[in-house]
């Protein structure tokens, strides 16, 4: 009986031989997040410079080639847009971010609840998984025209539109975490007379916790391109907005440097939700 515990029960002992380390920890997330960005000042300074050789060889060939502005702006160009007007980009930025973070934190909430929800009551999962496959199946921004027709060209449609395509996000990653606790330490915790909710709230949310940090980068970053599209589509203000504004006027140098600006959101979001699985999932079985 001992030996047969021993083979179900999973251990996370050091590995032996110089095999790469079996830390259960946020670094195995992806292979994109298996090892820091770098060891030492001189990776970090071959990454950099391979940066720069490459946004210099583009500047050269587009010269050469003597690409039209307004086909691709040399990348000077459009670094002297995004920093020269930058107060014009300013004021788009901060809509963006308010529509993002409220649609996000609401999303957000719902997903972890409902999550929740569906891996303690099994009759719950059969009612709301049918919905859950609408809503990631379903474009949210195609409902946008449709809720600025009922409620007017105000963040509400927008706010909506970010949080039913953070939601599921959230729900599945974890509730994925929420199924993947080892049943042993389940076994463990009821021995003692824990309850439900302690089990939850003591076993299986902090084991779920890398799996729901994941979810909510994934829903922030799907957050993220759903307002931007809601902008495009149905608004006056904000990013994506400006990038209708600005290809529409043929001025691809700002209409490159929104794009700049959205990539570095998505980028800080990914560098955000890092830290913060880091600092606070990054534990040892």
């Amino acid at each position: 009986m001992a030996s047969e515990l021993r083979e179900a029960i999973p251990t996370f002992n050091q590995p032996q031989g110089g095999e790469e380390s079996a830390d259960v920890d946020i670094t195995n997330w992806s292979a994109l997040t298996s090892t820091s960005f770098a060891r030492s000042w001189g990776e970090a300074v071959a990454i950099v410079a391979v940066a720069v050789v490459f946004v210099a060889g583009l500047e050269i060939l587009l010269r050469v080639a003597n690409v039209p502005a307004y086909t691709m702006p040399l990348p000077s160009e459009i670094g002297a847009a995004l920093f020269g007007n930058f107060g014009l980009f300013a004021p788009h930025l901060g809509v963006t971010l308010r529509v993002l973070a409220i649609g996000y934190a609401i999303g957000a909430v719902i997903g972890i609840v409902l999550a929740g929800l569906i891996t303690q009551f099994p009759f719950a999962e059969k009612i709301i998984t049918p919905y859950i496959l609408l809503l990631v199946t379903t474009p949210m921004i195609a409902l946008v025209p449709l809720l600025v027709q009922k409620m007017g060209f105000g963040p509400a449609p927008r706010i909506i539109a970010v949080s039913l395509a953070v939601g599921p996000m959230v729900m599945i990653n974890s509730a994925t975490g929420f199924r993947r606790t080892d049943l042993a330490k389940i076994a463990l915790a009821r021995s003692y007379g824990a309850t439900t909710m302690q089990i939850f709230r003591q076993v299986r949310f902090p084991l779920a916790l890398p799996m729901i940090i994941v979810g909510l980068m994934v829903g922030a970053i799907f957050g993220l391109l759903t307002a931007v599209g809601a902008e495009i589509v149905g608004s006056g203000e904000g990013l994506g907005n400006r990038l209708m504004f600005y290809s529409s006027r043929i001025q691809m140098a700002n209409f490159w440097a929104v794009i700049v600006i959205l990539a570095a959101m998505g980028i800080l979001i990914y560098v955000f939700f890092y830290w913060v699985g880091k600092r606070w999932a990054s534990w040892q079985a």
